[in-house]
Parts: structure tokens; C-alpha cells; sequence
């Protein structure tokens, strides 16, 4: 995020300049990260190297307009899908890492974006190093169908293969995460952390308010709502992320060979 560069907070309407962690000075409000700040943020530096980095989504159900709006997209966001793996260390203790960005097509999980979280999870399997996984999706890429809901199934049994070999998998909720991603990969972490303020839900607050038909309470789905209700860990702001996820490889890793 650059530095310097004055902005209109949405959440409290002042002016403020944007600082490397994202975060209104004067609320708290944290803007979105890219994957590069993400990474900058608790990987060390120069530590990350990237994986499947070219992999990039066909059309496997041959819609209309969906190869332009892919196109679009990654020239908007500068990525080839909704997320980034990778190798690091942090500090100097080894991780697989994976970002998802919600900039590209919503974060929705198609089926690269089912792979690449796979990927990233049996790299850990067989490396023995934990695996991070940093959410933010709108939930299944509708466009390719069947194909995109098979990637529920393709990362939970990935988080299946991480808990059979005793391979930590900490997930760290940002906002939004929602719809197939909560459904899967993301609530099945050894430790599940959140940012302040995410949204975290299947349904949206109207479909839901729709169904029940019962006005929701405004902090419903927020990241402090599903913690004290149990779905989530702990909450952590952006500048003690680092350190928290240092202390869970110090506590969760074994020590003693494999096999």
C-alpha cells in the first residue's frame, strides 16, 4: 500500500494517508491488502518464493463472456487468479503461505483457486511445514459451475491430509470471507484467527433476514460476533499478526523426525 497517498476513510469519512498496515488512523478501519502486502507484512523479508505463480483458469463449461471478464480481471488486479502461494520463513522458521485476494473476481473460488490451496496444503504435508492460509472470498466462481464446488471438497480433504500427517494449518480470516470458502477450507484450521471487523458468513445478513424473517443485530457475521460464539480463535490486529504466527509454528511444530 503507498505510502503517502491521502484517501477518504469509508467508514468515518475523514482524510487520512494510508500507512503499510492499512489501517485508518482514526477508526481503525482497515482497508484491503494486496498479496504482496500481505506477504511483506508477516513473511521475512525476501523470504517468499512463490508457487504455480503462471496458473491460470480456463472455461470448462464453455460460458459466454467468462474468458473476457478473466481477462479483465487479471489486468485489474495484477494477478492470474484470487490466489497467491508460496514458501517463506517467518521468523526464520519455515511456512507455506497462501493469500487469497478478494480484488479478483470477489476472491470466488474456481477451480485454480481450489488447486493452488490444495497445492499448498500437501506441499506442507510433505515438507512438515505448517501451512498459513490468509482468506477473503465472496465463495464459489459461479461461472465454472460444477467444477467450482468440487474445490469444497478438493481443500477439505487436502485439510484432512494435514490432520492425518499432524501438520499445523492456521487460517487467518479477513474481510469478507464468505459463501464456499467458510464452507470448506476455512473453518477447519488447527487455530483459526481474524482480523477486526471481518465479515465472516456463508449467506449474506439479507438472504438471511429473508429466510428467518427476523431483523439480524448489527454486529452479525462481524469477526468479534463468531468469536464469542466459538468460530473463531482470537482476533488479531494487523501489527501483532507477525508475532502470533511465529508463536503458533514455535508451539505447533514437532521437533522430532517424520516417518
Amino acid at each position: 500500500m503507498d505510502e503517502n497517498l491521502k484517501i477518504i476513510c469509508p467508514q468515518c469519512q475523514k482524510e487520512i494517508e494510508k500507512t503499510s498496515l492499512g489501517e485508518c488512523p482514526s477508526c481503525g478501519y482497515y482497508f484491503p491488502l494486496s498479496p504482496p502486502e500481505r506477504i511483506a507484512l508477516v513473511a521475512d523479508k525476501g523470504s517468499f518464493v512463490e508457487m504455480s505463480g503462471g496458473m491460470q483458469s480456463s472455461n470448462p463449461i464453455s460460458l459466454a463472456g467468462y474468458e473476457d471478464k478473466l481477462v479483465e480481471n487479471r489486468k485489474k488486479s495484477s494477478m492470474n487468479d484470487a490466489v497467491t502461494i508460496g514458501s517463506c520463513t517467518i521468523d526464520k522458521q519455515k511456512a507455506i503461505l497462501g493469500v487469497m485476494s478478494f480484488s479478483f473476481m470477489g476472491g470466488s473460488m474456481g477451480s485454480v483457486v481450489g488447486e493452488k490451496i490444495a497445492e499448498a496444503m500437501i506441499e506442507g504435508c510433505l515438507s512438515g511445514s505448517p501451512v498459513i492460509l490468509f482468506t477473503a472470498s465472496g465463495g464459489a466462481r459461479m461461472q465454472e459451475g460444477i467444477f467450482s464446488l468440487m474445490q469444497m471438497a478438493k481443500t477439505a480433504s487436502a485439510a484432512a491430509l494435514l490432520d492425518e500427517t499432524r501438520t499445523p494449518l492456521f487460517i487467518v480470516l479477513t474481510n469478507p470471507t464468505t459463501g464456499g470458502v467458510t464452507a470448506s477450507f476455512a473453518m477447519l484450521g488447527d487455530v483459526i484467527l481474524a482480523e477486526p471487523g471481518a465479515i465472516i458468513g456463508f449467506a449474506g445478513p439479507r438472504v438471511i433476514e429473508g429466510t428467518i424473517k427476523e431483523k439480524l443485530p448489527p454486529s452479525f457475521q462481524r469477526s468479534e460476533f463468531q468469536l464469542e460464539r466459538g468460530f473463531v480463535d482470537l482476533i488479531v490486529k494487523r501489527e501483532g499478526l507477525k508475532g502470533m504466527l511465529s508463536y503458533l509454528i514455535k508451539t505447533h511444530v514437532r521437533s522430532e523426525p517424520r516417518g
